[in-house]
This record gives structure tokens, sequence and C-alpha cells, in this order.
């Protein structure tokens, strides 16, 4: 028997949706937004939107929901990054450690591109549960981190509801290919690591496209 990560989700989504409602969508959107345990709004708001579709939730009733929720739990994993920062120079994952230049580097990369990576990250899968942490950690503005991580939300929400009411005759067929989803997830997870573990090992700089460190220019 074979094992589906995605196709798992998708049985507790259904579970949830269909017997909490709106308050169900919230809660789920809430622990999507901090990333633990992972539950990807790429199934959670397509069925949502599918309910809509069907009558049991109003288009507006499920924004709200999805958006409030995105954004109480992307403050609470704000809180956390911000809370944890002066814990982070004691982590040690093997043979990496996160050190003061690691976080000043972080830092600044926020200063001068906080705003637009935190509303773009909202845009993209996996990323967007997690980059509240960050700017937690580089303790970004509250209200702006809100602001920005709104412009993210709304259009992601938007789009994915859209496209559950869309699917709507062809359901059975979607849920279907939603373990596909894994090996994109895995891939995603995989290369995070990587981009990770070249920073924290100073062979590449923080940022996006990454760029190699000139060794030869360093001391």
């Amino acid at each position: 028997m074979s094992f589906s990560l995605v196709g798992s989700v998708v049985a507790l989504v259904v579970y949830v949706l269909g017997t909490i409602g709106l308050p169900g969508l919230f809660a789920l959107a809430v622990v999507e937004s901090f990333g633990l345990p992972p539950l990807p709004s790429e199934v959670i708001l397509p069925f949502a939107g599918y309910l809509v579709a069907e009558g049991t939730f109003s288009f507006t009733g499920a924004l709200l929901a999805a958006v409030l929720g995105g954004l109480v739990g992307a403050y609470a994993a704000y809180a956390v990054g911000r809370w944890w920062r002066h814990h982070l120079e004691r982590l040690r994952f093997g043979p990496l450690k996160i050190e003061p230049k690691h976080l000043e580097a972080m830092d600044r990369f926020f200063a001068r591109r906080g705003e637009a990576t935190v509303a773009v990250a909202r845009l993209m899968p996996v990323v967007r549960s997690y980059i509240s942490y960050p700017a937690g950690t580089s303790q970004m503005a509250p209200g702006r981190f809100g602001a920005y991580t709104t412009v993210g939300l709304v259009p992601f929400a938007v789009a994915f509801l859209y496209l559950g009411i869309l699917l709507r005759a062809h359901w059975g067929v979607v849920e279907s290919l939603f373990a596909l989803f894994d090996d994109i997830i895995l891939a995603v997870v995989a290369i995070a690591a990587v981009y990770a573990y070249l920073v924290f090992t100073e062979r590449v700089a923080p940022g996006w496209p990454p760029r190699r460190i000139d060794r030869s220019r360093r001391g």
C-alpha cells in the first residue's frame, strides 16, 4: 500500500470543513500559516471553493475565514521568530551553527527587501507558511508585516477559492491529482535545505538569486 502525504491531508481537510464549517476553515488557515504541522493551502482553499460552489459557504465568508486565519497564524509564527532570536545563536544543526553574522545578514536583507519578500512569499507554495519566522527574527515592524502579509494572502485566497468553484464538476479528478503535490513538496523542501546549507557554510550569500561569495575578497 502506498502512502500519499497530500492524500492524507485532503482527507483531513474534507473532514474538518465538512463537519465544522467556516470555523474549521479559519482553524486550518491558522495552522497552515503557522507551518506546524504542514497543511498546504493549495489543498484547503480549493475544497473550500468547492463548498462555496455547493452553497455550503458564501464566497465572502470563506475569503474572510481564510485571510483572518492566515493573519493569526502568520503573527503567531512572527512572534515565535521574534521571541526566539536570542536563542538562535545556541542552536546547532550538525556541523551548522547560527552565528551573529548570519542574523546580521538576515537583518540587512529584511531592512532592504522585507516588505516585498513577505508579500511575494505568500504567493509561493510551502515558502508562504514559513516566511513569518525570519520576518519576526529580523524584527520587521509588526504593522508593516501584517499589511504586506495581507497583500499576499488576499489574491492567493481569491485565486484558489475561485479555482475550487471552477473545478466543482471535476472534483473527483482533482482529488486524484493532489498526490502529484507530494513530489512538488519534497522538491521544494530539498531545495530549501540545500539553500540553507549553502548559506550557513558561506558558499552563497543570503538573498535571491543566490550569489557565490568571493572568498578572495574576504578578510
